[in-house]
């Protein structure tokens, strides 16, 4: 069997693919594809013809999109740990996984291309204060959720809460105040201390 290839860049949405491999313990190779320029070459785009990280073989399987990467990985290797066993927990994996790059991807990109990626004289500090403000609603619905429940399904995290943490891990360079959500802000900082999302971080620098 083929070793698992993980295209993209760490500094990308491959992180995300990346830490949940952490998680999983998986044999991997990190194809270190960026996120414009070698991912607009006919190689990669006889794989993802959408030109985008992350991409995976799993073996002569091709998946792209990083939700669909990260439910298929964890139902494949971390059933029962990191995926849900019952009808309802998998619902729930989807539910929050899907929430997460409906609700709150665009504005955390947004705020953080203005305030930390961009060059300055290309920043729009309206355009981040606005979308810094878009994520307040859903911020409290997370905020809600996590005061309920230790993580987004039960007692236990799992690829649920990897697949929103990821995204909010842009929130620091964004310079999102997490001071009005404490309940939000404990469970990303338990996210984030896990040893594989502290491996995924070191595979950035």
């Amino acid at each position: 069997m083929a070793k698992l290839k993980i295209y993209g860049i760490p500094r990308s949405r491959a992180f995300r693919t990346l830490w949940l491999a952490q998680e999983l313990g998986l044999d991997y190779d990190n194809v270190m594809i960026g996120t414009s320029g070698d991912s607009r070459e006919p190689a990669f785009l006889a794989i993802n013809p959408n030109g985008h990280v992350p991409t995976i073989d799993d073996d002569g399987f091709i998946l792209w999109e990083s939700m669909a990467i990260n439910l298929y990985l964890a139902k494949q290797h971390g059933l029962g740990t990191l995926y849900p066993t019952t009808l309802q927990g998998e619902a729930l994996a989807w539910q929050w996984s899907f929430w997460g790059i409906t609700e709150i991807e665009r504005p955390v990109l947004t705020a953080m291309f203005n305030r930390a990626i961009l060059p300055e004289d290309k920043r729009d500090a309206a355009l981040a204060d606005q979308a810094e403000k878009d994520l307040q609603q859903p911020l409290r619905v997370l905020d809600g959720a996590v005061a309920k429940t230790p993580y987004l399904t039960g007692d236990g995290f799992t690829v649920a809460d990897l697949n929103v943490a990821s995204i909010l891990s842009w929130a620091r360079p964004a310079r999102i105040d997490m001071a009005p959500f404490p309940k939000l802000a404990d469970w990303l900082s338990r996210c984030a201390l896990r040893p594989a999302a502290k491996e995924a971080r070191d595979l950035q620098r």
